[in-house]
């Protein structure tokens, strides 16, 4: 009798048709025995790199969110994930206007705790250290935005005005957080939160 791979139709033997049909209940060549080990026991690659991305990105916001908050800052978190939990898995794949904007939402909204003015800030974690306009989509809607941008050695700032006057968040550029008189931070305790990145990040590719 002659058996076939339900995926590539290639012809299989008969040990690898019983193997195959009971580990996954089909007939499979070796090829796709493989690939269907891995799916099996965990997320296809896209998937992971989508799961790995959202960790990174969170690790990031809570680093930035205790710095604010060791500063005495108030410290709110604004993006719709987190007033609707769970809507940005909902949206993943979505294209609208709607979901685009909501996409956009700054993640936190920051208040001085001695002049009381109130920021937006979005937090970006970028392992090559690099952030510029052409990171953010057109029309990107909150002007006023600052965006604190997280590496494994640096925490850096730039404003969505310095964006459009053609700056840019590089390795060797010099726009740390702790520089901004905006905010009159510690940079004794940035230098920790600095620290902090290090330990977490320092194997992330």
């Amino acid at each position: 009798m002659t058996y076939f791979c339900n995926i590539c139709k290639k012809e299989i033997s008969e040990k690898e048709y019983n193997y195959s049909t009971s580990k996954f209940n089909k007939p499979l060549c070796r090829e796709h025995q493989d690939n269907s080990t891995i799916e099996e026991k965990g997320l296809n690659k896209k998937e992971s790199n989508y799961r790995e991305n959202m960790i990174k990105g969170r690790i990031a916001e809570t680093l930035i969110e205790e710095l604010f908050l060791s500063l005495g800052y108030n410290v709110f978190r604004y993006g719709m994930e987190n007033t609707v939990p769970g809507i940005m898995e909902l949206l993943k794949g979505v294209r609208s206007d709607v979901a685009d904007n909501i996409r956009r939402m700054p993640d936190f909204v920051i208040q001085h705790p001695e002049r009381k003015d109130v920021f937006f800030i979005e937090i970006k974690f970028r392992s090559n250290e690099e952030f510029k306009l052409s990171s953010l989509p057109k029309d990107y809607p909150y002007k006023n935005c600052y965006f604190i941008v997280v590496s494994k050695k640096h925490i850096k700032c730039i404003t969505y005005n310095e964006l459009l006057e053609g700056k840019e968040v590089t390795p060797t550029s010099k726009n740390y957080l702790g520089s901004r008189k905006e905010f009159e931070l510690d940079k004794n305790v940035i230098i920790d939160f600095c620290d902090f990145a290090v330990k977490f990040f320092h194997e992330v590719p």
